[in-house]
């Protein structure tokens, strides 16, 4: 009760939340870290539950640096901005000869689960999804469309370091599904590599800035 009134004096409430919501990010100690999640709750109406699964998680945690800035600031978010890292994807089998199909299936098997970890408003598409560039099929790990920002989401999935061919290839299949897919009111589509290992210097060096790379987690 001595936490929720010092709170309240310093910040305004929100009656979108229960008592329960606040007993739960009461406990924390980084005010920013409060903020974020009565915001969630906020805007995404959580139950105690999910509250509870995402704090343990660590999702604000495995925010970057400027996604919080932006936060604390108020500034506007891209989609890219709350996609975490690592990402954290639910090895149910206690697999670890992970190859990239058996990565795919663990993340198909609990897809809600993998989009959360990307961010809000993720709808699924396709895995595999078929493309044909020239006389060649190509396809693409995972699609998916986030309708808050109006845009495509190419996935690509690599299970070793990330590496500059792995940009040339995303690059691509954002293009033809810029081409061949998206209407003429949607934003341009994004992408993100999920790898095993980042290397920040090919991101930092690549011209696209629509594209991120995040590494996985498995747990």
């Amino acid at each position: 009760m001595r936490q929720f009134y010092l709170f309240q004096k310093g910040q305004p409430l929100v009656d979108q939340l229960s008592w329960s919501h606040y007993t739960i990010v009461l406990s924390l100690k980084n005010i920013n870290e409060i903020n974020y999640y009565i915001q969630q709750i906020k805007k995404y109406h959580w139950s105690k539950r999910e509250l509870i699964s995402r704090i343990k998680s660590k999702e604000y945690e495995r925010l970057d640096d400027n996604t919080k800035n932006k936060l604390i600031n108020n500034d506007n978010t891209n989609v890219l901005d709350l996609v975490k890292n690592p990402i954290i994807i639910n090895n149910k089998y206690n697999l670890t000869d992970i190859k990239e199909n058996v990565l795919k299936k663990l993340i198909l098997e609990d897809i809600e689960d993998f989009m959360k970890e990307l961010g809000n408003g993720y709808s699924f598409i396709g895995s595999e999804y078929k493309i044909k560039i020239g006389n060649t099929y190509n396809y693409i790990d995972i699609l998916l469309f986030n309708y808050i920002y109006n845009c495509f989401v190419v996935t690509e999935l690599k299970v070793t370091e990330l590496k500059k061919e792995h940009i040339g290839q995303i690059q691509v299949y954002m293009n033809y599904i810029d081409e061949y897919v998206k209407n003429i009111y949607h934003d341009k589509t994004i992408g993100i590599i999920i790898v095993r290992k980042d290397n920040k210097y090919i991101i930092d060096y690549s011209s696209d800035k629509r594209i991120i790379a995040r590494e996985y987690e498995l747990v």
